[in-house]
């Protein structure tokens, strides 16, 4: 199975969260963790918001190390092809989702992955596969 991460799990796992750390650990071999250049880009524009200091020193180091070792999604054309479907649906049902996170969902969709999130918006999307680890 693969779990696309999203930023605020990638955030619990940067505040090493037990529970998310938990839950990384209990998971089969087999299974693959990734993010995508989406949340990639959110958690670096969230430290580059930060001034220069040792708060950002701290989290640019607890970021460094997972970027290295969870794979980045591209996104690729299929979900260009899910967030345009998605987009419309949500529009024509009146739910309006913050444009990142419509591609994060997009992404997840197109690689049949399940998201792991805290955010309660995704659960709005039919057929998205989504699991809280902090719970």
């Amino acid at each position: 199975m693969t779990f696309l991460l999203d930023s605020t799990t990638f955030s619990d796992l940067m505040r090493k969260e037990p529970h998310v750390e938990a839950q990384l650990a209990a998971l089969d071999p087999t299974d693959k963790v990734v993010i995508c250049t989406t949340v990639r880009g959110e958690i670096l524009y969230g430290l580059e918001r930060l001034p220069v200091g040792r708060r950002r020193d701290t989290l640019v180091k607890q970021a460094a190390p997972l970027f290295a070792t969870i794979l980045c999604e591209p996104v690729s054309e299929a979900a260009g092809d899910a967030y345009a479907k998605l987009k419309r649906r949500q529009e024509q049902h009146g739910l309006a989702l913050d444009e990142n996170d419509l591609w994060i969902a997009a992404t997840a969709s197109a690689l049949g992955a399940t998201l792991v999130t805290r955010d309660t918006d995704f659960e709005r999307i039919p057929g998205l596969r989504t699991t809280n680890w902090t719970a």
